[in-house]
């Protein structure tokens, strides 16, 4: 083996080396609080409840394939649409469409909306739930909470 492929074999696995998980940190020569990092409760209760609300005022004031619904149950602007279709005029079609693709957008950000508010109130109770848990067994020598930063000394 030549020296300049030991030299290149080497270089290569100090490479594989520096993609090994590692915790992220402020340098130590200043710029940081000094703190963990923290995600607040109150922030993700936040997005969650704007989440909910935003899904709330859509599903009442969005949905135009049931707005202004006749006894049959179809909406005033389908009832537009089939008046349209009737007399010959092929608004009436593209108008069934747009409505069809409106209420098929309107479901998927709903969902969406739902999705979230429901994650963010999960991500929250489990987190804290976490924490406690975590809390109670990694402990420092005179009983109180280990911190992230104290505990990464000892993976270094």
């Amino acid at each position: 083996m030549a020296w300049d492929e030991w030299e290149h074999l080497k270089s290569e696995a100090a490479e594989r080396r520096s993609t090994q998980m590692r915790l992220n940190q402020l340098p130590a020569e200043g710029g940081g609080s000094g703190r963990d990092l923290v995600a607040r409760q109150d922030d993700l209760g936040a997005v969650g409840h704007d989440a909910y609300v935003l899904y709330d005022e859509l599903n009442k004031g969005a949905d135009i394939a049931a707005a202004g619904a006749n006894k049959d149950g179809a909406g005033s602007t389908m009832q537009a649409a089939a008046t349209l279709k009737s007399h010959g005029f092929q608004t009436g079609s593209a108008l069934e469409t747009t409505v069809s693709v409106w209420t098929s957008q309107l479901k998927s950000v709903l969902q969406a909306c739902a999705h979230i508010s429901n994650h963010l109130d999960y991500s929250k109770k489990r987190h804290s739930e976490d924490d406690a848990r975590i809390a109670a067994v990694v402990r420092g020598r005179d009983g109180s909470a280990m911190s992230v930063s104290q505990l990464n000394e000892y993976f270094k």
